[in-house]
């Protein structure tokens, strides 16, 4: 059974980028998301930045995002790790998704917010 997506929030061709990042975070403003999402499965590429590439998969379920990442970064550097997210509009329309992140890779956790970069 397909778990039940809000049409308020789907990603499907939304570009996003990071507003707002935790200290040990390494994405930021000039990293861009740009995502596909077909019934609950979600999926994206991102670099810019620190990031060369990234990709993302996940599920989302009514407002709320879960996913693992995969990143390697400028110098070389693997990272991984997985988010769970509330997905909410801004008070001007835009989609925004509030990440709590754990790196896998590594130790730690984080809170970044990324937002819907208007066309």
């Amino acid at each position: 059974m397909v778990p039940p997506v809000d049409p308020g929030f789907n990603l499907d061709g939304r570009r996003m980028n990071a507003v707002q990042t935790a200290a040990n975070g390494v994405i930021n403003r000039d990293t861009i998301f740009r995502f596909t999402q077909e019934d609950s499965a979600v999926w994206a590429s991102y670099a810019g930045g620190r990031i060369v590439r990234g990709f993302l998969v996940g599920v989302a379920q009514d407002a709320k995002l879960t996913f693992h990442y995969c990143q390697s970064e400028t110098g070389g550097t693997l990272n991984s790790g997985h988010s769970n997210c509330e997905l909410q509009h801004t008070a001007d329309g835009l989609l925004e998704i509030i990440e709590h992140f754990q790196w896998a890779s590594g130790a730690g956790t984080g809170l970044n917010i990324i937002r819907e970069i208007r066309r």
